[in-house]
C-alpha cells in the first residue's frame, strides 16, 4: 500500500498484520480520489471505518484541511497512528475510536463540532449499506459528499435520510456509491 498522490506521493503505508481488515486497494483509491478531484483540497473529512488510514492519509496529501479517522479496532488505531508518523503527519487530523455510527453521535454532541464536506465510509463487507449511512446526513455540508465503498453483493439504497444517490462506480467486488444531500 502506498500514497497514490499529492504531498506525500509514493509513501508506503502498513498493512495490518491479522485477519479482518480489508484495505481499499491502490486502485480503488486512485479512481475514488479522481472523481473527488475538486472537492478535496481545503476540506474537512471524516474517515469512517478507517482502518489502515490510507483513505484518510490520501486526503490529507492531496490538500485536506483536516480529517477524523474513526475506528474501533484498537490495533487499527495504533495502525492508523503509525501510519500516520511514517508519512510525517503531525497535525490536522484526530483518531477517535469508535464506530462511523456511535462516533457520528459523539462527533454532533461536541460543542466544537463543523460539519464535514466530503466523508468516507468503508465499513466490513458484512455490514449493510442502509445501516452504515444512517444519520451521516447531519454530519455533512450542504453541498457535501458521502462516499460509501460496499461489496457489490449488497445493493447500496437510493436514498437514505436525506442523502441521495448520484453516482455508482464498480471495480471487481466492489462499489462505490457517492450521495449527495437534500435541503
Amino acid at each position: 500500500m502506498r500514497v497514490i498522490a499529492g504531498s506525500l506521493k509514493g509513501r508506503q503505508l502498513k498493512a495490518p498484520r491479522w485477519q479482518g481488515l480489508r484495505p481499499t486497494s491502490d486502485r480503488l483509491r486512485e479512481t475514488l480520489f479522481n472523481v473527488l478531484a475538486g472537492r478535496v483540497a481545503g476540506a474537512r473529512v471524516l474517515d469512517g471505518y478507517a482502518g489502515t488510514g490510507a483513505i484518510g492519509i490520501e486526503a490529507i496529501s492531496r490538500g485536506a484541511r483536516a480529517v477524523v479517522f474513526l475506528e474501533d479496532d484498537t490495533r487499527a488505531c495504533a495502525l492508523i497512528a503509525e501510519n500516520l508518523a511514517r508519512c510525517g503527519i503531525e497535525d490536522s487530523y484526530v483518531i477517535i475510536r469508535a464506530t462511523a455510527a456511535r462516533g457520528a453521535d459523539q462527533l454532533r454532541e461536541d460543542p466544537a463540532f463543523v460539519p464535514f464536506d466530503v466523508i468516507l465510509l468503508d465499513p466490513p463487507y458484512a455490514r449493510l449499506p442502509a445501516e452504515v449511512l444512517r444519520n451521516m446526513d447531519t454530519l455533512l455540508v450542504p453541498d457535501g459528499v458521502v462516499v460509501l465503498e460496499h461489496a457489490r453483493r449488497q445493493a447500496a439504497p437510493a436514498a437514505e435520510g436525506r442523502l441521495f444517490r448520484t453516482r455508482e462506480l464498480t471495480s471487481g467486488d466492489s462499489v462505490l456509491s457517492f450521495y449527495a444531500c437534500r435541503p
